[in-house]
């Protein structure tokens, strides 16, 4: 499968000045730019900005970005699922996996988060991918928003609605392990049938590897 990106933008007033939301980016245009140091949520933030330019250059990564003038405050990123994990058992070309989206304090609530989703699916070979996001709620700033468990994933699912993203079951084992985890996903209009049946086979792995082993008995 061939993996077209086409760069869109927008810009955002915020009370922090103008913020520009662009992508995707290459890690030669995204190096033009200071990494805030705020950024943190995964990782230190020089070795997270490595960890991007990294996805950046991988030929289906994407990288939008939320930046003052050379400021980078705010990205969202898109690749293949891990290997490692239970999303690329099926080695699916058109399954995209939403990896991470961070925004540095001073922005939260300027919707700067949903821009970053709006911005990515501008592009129209967006269309052509299932996008999935795991979300738990361990990895949830609930410390710093001082939310509920229940009240932050309100405010997530109303964050990836906005580049359509809407919740799925799954018997996911880690997803699963608590009510508040979620899969959430969106299916692109030009997904084949096909596809799609494969991706709800995925979706519940476990039921379909327990009809195996009893239909193998």
């Amino acid at each position: 499968m061939k993996h077209v990106k086409t760069y869109h933008s927008d810009l955002r007033h915020t009370l922090e000045g103008p913020v520009v939301i662009e992508g995707p980016l290459s890690s030669a245009t995204m190096n033009k730019y200071h990494f805030h140091e705020q950024l943190i949520a995964f990782r230190p933030a020089p070795k997270q900005f490595e960890a991007l330019l990294s996805i950046a250059d991988l030929t289906e990564g994407r990288i939008i970005i939320a930046r003052t003038k050379d400021t980078i405050v705010g990205y969202v990123t898109y690749l293949h699922p891990d290997p490692m994990e239970r999303w690329s058992t099926f080695n699916m070309d058109n399954l995209m996996e939403l990896g991470a989206i961070e925004v540095i304090p001073a922005y939260r609530g300027a919707k700067i988060a949903s821009g970053l989703l709006e911005v990515s699916m501008m592009d129209d070979y967006m269309e052509n991918y299932i996008i999935i996001s795991t979300e738990y709620y361990w990895h949830w700033d609930l410390d710093g928003t001082r939310l509920s468990v229940w009240d932050y994933r309100k405010v997530m699912e109303k964050m990836m609605a906005a580049g359509g993203l809407l919740p799925a079951p799954t018997d996911d084992p880690e997803i699963i392990s608590h009510p508040a985890n979620c899969l959430m996903v969106r299916i692109g209009n030009n997904v084949p049938e096909s596809s799609i049946k494969q991706f709800d086979k995925l979706r519940f792995l476990q039921r379909q590897q327990y009809r195996n082993m009893r239909e193998g008995l």
